[in-house]
């Protein structure tokens, strides 16, 4: 069976001997922010995770969103739950304080929400679209729509979500038609269709708000001529306005998520920003659903490796390969055997990995936030530029593979829906497609991100790393983590600089190199975390059981001796160029390979 259990002493020993939370929030101006209410906030969202969302998993996915004639109905039991959350005033725990948030630190309300996803991924699109919608509106839109929309979002009476995509426009946005005609009351009417609208219609809350991509008559062709607005389901004056759900997609998993697709008919909106500037608007949405999508894969991730080692530790099949563990017993659990205890060890050293990184970057969002030094905005706007589409990826194609892993350590039983391991599976594998595919995130990383600011991100990166593997070497439990880790950044180090070499030659080499590229820097980031880790828990803080300490050396020796190598091949494929991808042999359009 799938397991889930709110992962508290890693979380514990992340903010409080990893990163030293408290005290770095201290410093940036939030003083309230004591180590003891960080653990009290995330046990009691641990409690609602775990006993209220966690056992909406299976049923939602069994049971699956209908569409009828006045709406979405959401499964039995999503009702009570999104009360308990709203009640509980979870939607704006880091929300302004100056529409009803409470203002607490994105690093907090990262690891909240992280434990959300991982005990209900479909649930957390609610709240987590919201989040982001909240964002755009509050960075973008004018006062008078600020006051009506924000105090409800934030409370949660009221759910967000974003409107992008249409049949012909994908991740193309320039292609979009949605039209937007302006009318008499300095409101708009507009008129398309979008598809793949994550949360588009449900019914826990009365009322729900679209971010819609549009054209104003007079807009420029392409991506320039894009403006965004605002689209409730229902109007100031309570009734409702001109959209209708025409369908809900019948999706791989995440069944008890609408997706939808939606006909606006003359529907009333508002403009958020400036004319043709909607997609800059979009965008600081999208930036905040990435890292969220990101924190998606880590949940995923952790469900999946508690359930691999629940499992594994329980069944019984075969011996150890070095002699019985247990002569009393007809068989050894499977966890005594190598290839087992590889996908376990796996599973949790990348999801622990991903949290770290997650963790990192909030904390340092955290301290710009409240902070009026330059250079500390300026630092913690790299670490996001150039940390966020690494942790999207990343976090979900490493979420993504703990939970195929966590299916292959129950083998039989991992395939069949009984265990929901499988549910795991199909649920993560979406978010590795929305908000921007990893393709696209691979594509910004090495086409924008490696160079923004003259490469001034990806140094405080190296710099980073080589500071924590001078810190590695000075302890002698810790000393052979380092070589691994200056093998692997010394790799990115002159993937970079091949890059920009073969990049002048031709547009192709980057682009054909950005994923195996991203996969790169990503195990590179997360053997640094590894490496913080390890650090940390050498110098044997007080309150962590001895053994608990030793397994974060362990695991970070597992991450550096298994997974750290992969980069040397990694570069060899870099480095092998694009012209295998389109060999004359090769038909431009690849159709005489068929057949």
């Amino acid at each position: 069976m799938a397991v889930y259990q709110p992962p508290l002493q890693s979380m514990r020993f992340l903010v409080h001997e990893v990163l030293d939370a408290p005290a770095v929030l201290a410093d940036a101006g939030w003083e309230e922010m004591s180590g003891d209410l960080f653990d009290d906030v995330l046990a009691q969202a641990g409690r609602i995770a775990a006993e209220v969302l966690f056992p909406l998993n299976r049923s939602g996915d069994e049971e699956g969103v209908r569409v009828e004639a006045d709406g979405v109905r959401m499964p039995a039991g999503f009702a009570d739950a999104y009360r308990a959350w709203r009640e509980g005033g979870w939607n704006g725990l880091a929300g302004d304080p100056a529409y009803g948030g409470q203002g607490m630190p994105a690093l907090l309300d990262t690891l909240v929400t992280e434990m959300v996803c991982g005990a209900n991924l479909a649930f957390s699109i609610v709240p987590g679209l919201t989040q982001g919608a909240i964002r755009a509106i509050a960075a973008h839109a004018g006062d008078a729509l600020k006051d009506v929309y924000l105090p409800r979002m934030i409370s949660g009476d009221w759910t967000g979500a974003m409107a992008l995509t249409e049949p012909h426009a994908g991740t193309d946005l320039g292609l979009l038609r949605t039209r937007a005609e302006p009318g008499p009351d300095g409101s708009h009417r507009l008129t398309g269709q979008k598809m793949f609208i994550s949360s588009a219609d449900h019914d826990l809350t009365d009322n729900l708000v679209h971010l819609v991509l549009a054209r104003l008559p007079d807009a420029p062709p392409g991506t320039r001529g894009i403006s965004l607005f605002l689209v409730p389901k229902r109007l100031p004056d309570g009734s409702r306005n001109g959209w209708t759900v025409l369908s809900s997609e019948q999706k791989m998993g995440l069944h008890a998520s609408p997706t939808c697709v939606v006909s606006y008919e003359g529907a009333v909106g508002w403009m958020v920003g400036q004319p043709h500037r909607g997609l800059p608007a979009m965008f600081t949405m999208m930036n905040h659903e990435r890292l969220f999508v990101g924190i998606q894969g880590i949940g995923v991730g952790e469900c999946a490796a508690q359930s691999a080692l629940a499992y594994a530790r329980e069944r019984e099949q075969g011996r150890a390969p070095d002699g019985p563990r247990n002569p009393d017993r007809p068989a050894d659990a499977i966890i005594h055997l190598p290839d087992v205890r590889r996908m376990v060890l796996t599973a949790r050293a990348l999801t622990d990995a991903g949290r770290a990184l997650a963790a990192w970057t909030a904390l340092w969002m955290d301290r710009a936030h409240r902070s009026d030094d330059p250079a500390v905005v300026e630092e913690a706007e790299d670490w996001a530029a150039l940390l966020t589409p690494v942790i999207k990826a990343a976090g979900t194609d490493f979420g993504f593979e703990a939970a195929v892993l966590a299916q292959q350590v129950m083998g039989g039983h991992g395939y069949i829906r009984d265990n929901r391991v499988e549910q795991l599976v199909r649920d993560v594998r979406a978010t590795q497609i929305y908000e921007g595919t990893n393709g696209v995130q691979a594509l910004d990383l090495v086409q924008r991100k490696l160079t923004l600011h003259g490469g001034r991100p990806v140094a405080r990166l190296f710099a980073a790393i080589d500071a924590a593997a001078r810190d590695l070497e000075a302890e002698p439990l810790t000393r052979d983590i380092a070589g691994p880790l200056r093998d692997a950044v010394e790799r990115l180090r002159g993937t970079v600089s091949w890059l920009a070499e073969a990049g002048s030659h031709s547009p192709l080499a980057p682009a054909a190199a950005a994923t195996d590229t991203l996969r790169l820097m990503a195990l590179v980031a997360y053997g640094w975390m590894w490496g913080l880790m390890a650090a940390a828990a050498a110098r044997r803080p007080e309150g962590y059981d001895g053994a608990y300490l030793d397994g974060r050396i362990g695991l970070a020796r597992v991450f550096a001796n298994r997974l750290l190598p992969e980069t040397a091949a990694l570069e060899l494929r870099i480095r092998s160029g694009h012209d295998s991808l389109f060999d004359p042999g090769l038909p431009a359009d690849l159709a005489a390979l068929d057949g």
